[in-house]
């Protein structure tokens, strides 16, 4: 199966959840925002009036006649069609349940810096953003991890990912929000290797996957910047004076 990936073509966003899925599978998929005329061709794909199932915004995945949105769907479908998810049913749904929890954290950094309107520049918004940063900082931050952490110690006979001693995607989309993280809140990050050992732990071993090391270390992974949803913004990892903390 040849797959067509539409995703914006200079962030990691929403759609990085999905190329590291194809990554590990590896799948053949054509990241088509990113080639020559590929906004153009997303734009017009995202449009298409033949389309009886039209997507609401990107990422979405074509996979033969098939057009699928919404990450957390694209990923229900990958998994299970390359051994990225359980067998059985209520692995399925389980894996299912802990990226929905994932895409709820998603929007949450988004609001770190668009925390009134996602059509209004941050910095029409930076106060606002200061204060829902630091709740975000304080309580969620922990809130998630802390929820992670028991997830992967209640597989008591391995430790090793969320769903047990194999790989899912979810396991990918974790590494992800780890890495993000720490690249948007360094500061708050900072404790997080002591903290929570097995979500960091589990965070290096996605990273030393081979066709995930790969992947990281080749032009076809972006960068993290400030156009995407994790934002490094020095005065959102700073405490409530806008002072950072040392």
């Amino acid at each position: 199966m040849h797959y067509e990936l539409y995703y914006w073509p200079t962030i990691q966003g929403r759609g990085e959840f999905v190329r590291l899925a194809l990554e590990q599978a590896g799948a053949d998929y054509k990241d088509v925002a990113r080639g020559h005329d590929g906004e153009a061709a997303l734009m017009r794909s995202l449009a298409d009036p033949k389309l009886q199932r039209p997507p609401f915004a990107p990422p979405f995945l074509k996979a033969g006649r098939l057009v699928i949105a919404q990450t957390a769907n694209i990923l229900l479908f990958l998994g299970d069609r390359h051994g990225l998810a359980p067998r059985d049913e209520a692995g399925k749904l389980w894996v299912h349940e802990l990226q929905l929890t994932i895409a709820d954290l998603v929007s949450e950094v988004h609001d770190t810096h668009h925390p009134v309107g996602s059509s209004l520049y941050y910095e029409d918004q930076k106060r606002e953003a200061r204060r829902k940063a630091k709740d975000f900082r304080e309580e969620r931050i922990p809130k998630y991890l802390d929820y992670f952490e028991k997830v992967i110690k209640s597989n008591s006979k391995t430790n090793r990912y969320l769903a047990g001693s194999k790989l899912a995607y979810v396991d990918l989309s974790l590494f992800q929000i780890v890495h993000g993280l720490r690249y948007a809140f360094p500061r708050a990050m900072r404790t997080a290797r002591r903290k929570y050992p097995l979500v960091t732990g589990l965070s290096e071993r996605v990273a030393a996957l081979p066709r995930i090391a790969a992947y990281l270390a080749s032009p076809r992974r972006l960068p993290f910047n400030e156009e995407g949803i994790f934002r490094h913004y020095p005065e959102l990892d700073a405490d409530r004076n806008g002072s950072r903390k040392r």
